[in-house]
């Protein structure tokens, strides 16, 4: 039987060089869990991970187990993406590169856009994606984009605004948009989608339609409102469990109005 989406603790492939192994970390702001993906052409030995994932011990054996690692890739800094490091290096010896240096192992580079990587018979284009956070990347393969946080695999993006910005998040939506035609969406929470492009327009258009529900209650609430005001204006049918999130992305928006 093909698996589906989720499927804790197995190896789902979901194009002939990417497979992924579903982490058991479900939350509010994982949804089902981190999907770290494992990478390698036909007939290659060895693999390329993406996202590590959590401090999960059965995790990180269950990717070991799928190696030998020859290099494991950080999509952006969040802990449920990075956490796992330390004990991944442990047992599989792969160097890690990310675009925070904070995480790099093994290597002193920290990846850069337009980078093009080759490892485990593939060609992997390093695309910056900035907004979910400022050091968000994704990856180009021929029929892929592994997207990390920037487009999720069901709902939408929180923008961290410790970092990311929502101007650097539409730019990077423009982009995902315009490459990814074609390129199954490999995200790193939720199910996969047929293509990259199709939802990285989705969600520009959400993103447009936010900013004028935002615009809307600015002039209800008044030019100064705070975010929390709009929060409660805008996503009165959203999960309050939920609003600290929504917060950080409508402070996101209105500093992208008020600019």
């Amino acid at each position: 039987m093909t698996l589906e989406h989720p499927a804790y603790g197995q190896l789902r492939q979901v194009t002939p060089t990417a497979a992924v192994l579903l982490a058991n970390n479900p939350g509010k702001m994982t949804l089902d869990g981190t999907n770290t993906w494992i990478l390698r052409a036909p007939g290659s030995d060895s693999c390329v991970v993406v996202d590590p994932g959590p401090r999960d011990k059965s995790h990180a054996a269950r990717i070991a187990e799928f190696g030998p690692v020859a290099l494991t890739l950080v999509t952006h800094r969040h802990f449920d993406h990075t956490a796992g490091v330390k004990r991944h290096v442990k047992l599989t010896g792969s160097p890690v590169r990310s675009a925070d240096p904070k995480f790099l192992r093994g290597s002193e580079t920290p990846l850069a856009a337009g980078e093009v990587i080759e490892a485990a018979g593939l060609r992997i284009e390093v695309l910056a994606t900035p907004g979910h956070t400022g050091d968000s990347v994704s990856f180009v393969l021929d029929d892929a984009v592994l997207t990390g946080d920037t487009i999720l695999g069901r709902g939408t993006t929180v923008i961290d605004t410790r970092d990311g910005t929502l101007a650097d998040y539409l730019a990077s939506l423009e982009a995902l948009a315009a490459i990814g035609g074609g390129r199954r969406l490999l995200p790193a929470h939720g199910p996969d989608h047929p293509d990259t492009a199709d939802v990285a327009r989705a969600y520009l258009a959400h993103r447009q339609e936010r900013l004028d529900q935002v615009r809307g209650a600015l002039e209800v609430l008044g030019p100064n409102a705070k975010p929390m005001q709009v929060v409660r204006h805008v996503y009165s049918d959203v999960d309050k469990k939920l609003w600290p999130a929504a917060r950080s992305s409508v402070k996101a928006q209105l500093e992208y109005l008020r600019s």
